[in-house]
């Protein structure tokens, strides 16, 4: 039987966000190869990236950067009355530089990074995780910063919640193993525990970044670079639990999957049915060998695959 959530991504693909125009042209479902998730409206040629979903599947939050990262803002989509609305900028973003919202499992809180001042109004020279809770109204309240066990001087970027509350994400560390590490804390009274760096297994002596965290803690997947079998500017990787509960070494997600560009901010539907990511990847057109008119120049340079981010998806492997 069809899953009630791979009716809902087919939604996505048909439902009309405006006149004339679906978020996926061609109305069909990815398979083992990428496809753009939401062409002309979450990939538009513009810089896009990250990607969390409700459990709900009413509310799709997503990150829309400038370049050099001059700007960051987490945009918000809506389902209402059975249609999606356009992206709108996300009810607690917008004056600082934002990005990274993910839902915790049960829907009620997100949890995001940002430069937000925790007190004043100068933005931070570091980007911390910040937590906002949804109201009895249905509206999001206050963001709430996590505390200094969790927050450094240091970037905090790309938290990922467990079911049972462990809160994963990546930072420069002095206790990690390489550049930039993947860590966790778990819950405690009054807040988290200690951060811990993930086993080498997980961590190596190069970059580490972006984790998503099965709810249930049984695989991680995470961007990395530097890796001899690195096909870019960073690949997805993806690291299974045994039964005694260790993390297995990481396994390199094959092309086309991965390719010459970055490929990174992951994340896996509730089902396990699909992946979700970002990817710089360039469009085919770009080497063709064939020569362009500057109107065709002009619109390859404002379509998705001129080299921003655009947001991807495709068939999740459990054997990955």
């Amino acid at each position: 039987m069809v899953s009630k959530f791979l009716f809902f991504l087919a939604f996505v693909l048909l439902a009309h966000i405006v006149p004339g125009q679906t978020i996926y042209p061609d109305n069909q479902i990815p398979s083992n190869t990428p496809k753009l998730f939401g062409k002309g409206v979450l990939s538009d040629g513009l810089s896009n990236r990250d990607f969390t979903i409700s459990p709900a599947g009413d509310e799709i939050f997503f990150t829309l950067q400038q370049p050099r990262f001059l700007n960051s803002t987490i945009l918000r989509m809506q389902k209402a009355n059975g249609k999606w609305g356009k992206p709108q900028v996300a009810p607690f973003s917008g004056k600082y530089k934002d990005l990274e919202a993910f839902f915790t499992s049960d829907g009620k809180s997100i949890y995001f990074s940002s430069n937000r001042p925790v007190s004043g109004t100068t933005p931070k020279k570091d980007f911390d995780i910040w937590k906002i809770s949804r109201l009895p109204n249905g509206h999001w309240g206050t963001p709430m910063h996590l505390d200094t066990i969790v927050n450094t001087d240091k970037d905090e970027f790309y938290p990922s919640v467990a079911k049972n509350g462990d809160l994963y994400f990546t930072v420069e560390a002095a206790y990690g193993k390489g550049k930039e590490d993947i860590v966790m804390c778990s819950p405690v009274k009054g807040g988290y525990s200690k951060p811990v760096s993930l086993p080498e297994a997980v961590n190596s002596p190069n970059y580490e970044f972006n984790p998503f965290i099965d709810p249930d803690e049984q695989f991680i997947m995470f961007t990395s670079f530097g890796r001899k079998d690195d096909l870019g500017g960073g690949d997805l990787y993806i690291s299974h639990k045994d039964k005694g509960g260790n993390w297995l070494p990481a396994k390199h997600l094959p092309a086309p999957v991965n390719s010459a560009g970055i490929d990174y901010c992951p994340f896996v539907t509730r089902d396990k049915k699909y992946l979700i990511f970002t990817s710089n990847r360039a469009n085919a057109e770009f080497s063709d060998g064939k020569t362009k008119t500057y109107q065709q120049l002009k619109n390859i340079l404002a379509s998705p695959g001129n080299g921003s981010d655009d947001i991807y998806w495709v068939k999740f492997d459990c054997n990955w």
